[in-house]
């Protein structure tokens, strides 16, 4: 009988085998280095993959009952255009009637979709990888302003520094990661050691 929520093991040998879990010498937007990348999309590329991930994670909100006993009634919301393959296949292993994305614009995150007031179901949002919070939690004080419900979080994979609840609600994970992250690259390569590539990939 298939596992419907995979160890954190099995999680992490998907993204390692598709690609999109990466190792090397990883130059952020922010500035920081570090010597790990993750890139979801990549995992979801194949569907066996993107049912066995959304099949666990969709599974984390299930056993919910707050949760289970609103649905098919319920939103699925992405913080961003990255998280709308997770969005669309947790949509469909819970079988919730909504799904929106967020994105942004100008500085500040906002729905894609034009919302009037309570358009939204109870909502659940989901990511493909939380690394700070900062999105989850931009798109929870989002569904607020609109008068709508957070009841549930998560995200495949979840940084070990981010928050482990948003408004109250905690965050589900498929597996939790430890990157460290360094504010140069003598500080990283002193971290690293000697081994450590040379080559640089920037995002």
């Amino acid at each position: 009988m298939i596992d419907l929520i995979p160890s954190s093991e099995s999680v992490m040998q998907i993204l390692e085998k598709t690609g999109a879990y990466r190792q090397g010498h990883f130059v952020y937007p922010s500035g920081r280095h570090a010597s790990h990348y993750f890139q979801m999309p990549l995992a979801f590329r194949y569907y066996d993959n993107s049912r066995v991930l959304s099949v666990g994670l969709s599974r984390k909100f299930r056993m919910n009952k707050a949760i289970s006993s609103r649905l098919p009634k319920v939103s699925i919301i992405s913080p961003s255009p990255g998280g709308i393959p997770v969005a669309f296949a947790v949509r469909e292993a819970l079988g919730a009637e909504q799904i929106y994305w967020a994105e942004v614009e100008g500085g500040a995150r906002q729905f894609r979709q034009y919302l009037k007031d309570s358009d939204i179901h109870p909502c659940i949002i989901v990511d493909d990888i939380i690394r700070s919070g900062k999105a989850i939690e931009e798109t929870a004080k989002l569904v607020k302003e609109i008068g709508a419900e957070v009841i549930g979080c998560g995200a495949i994979v979840k940084f070990e520094d981010a928050p482990n609840e948003i408004e109250g609600i905690e965050i589900e994970y498929l597996t939790k990661f430890d990157c460290n992250f360094y504010n140069s690259y003598d500080e990283w390569k002193s971290a690293e050691g000697n081994d450590a590539p040379e080559e640089i990939v920037r995002f």
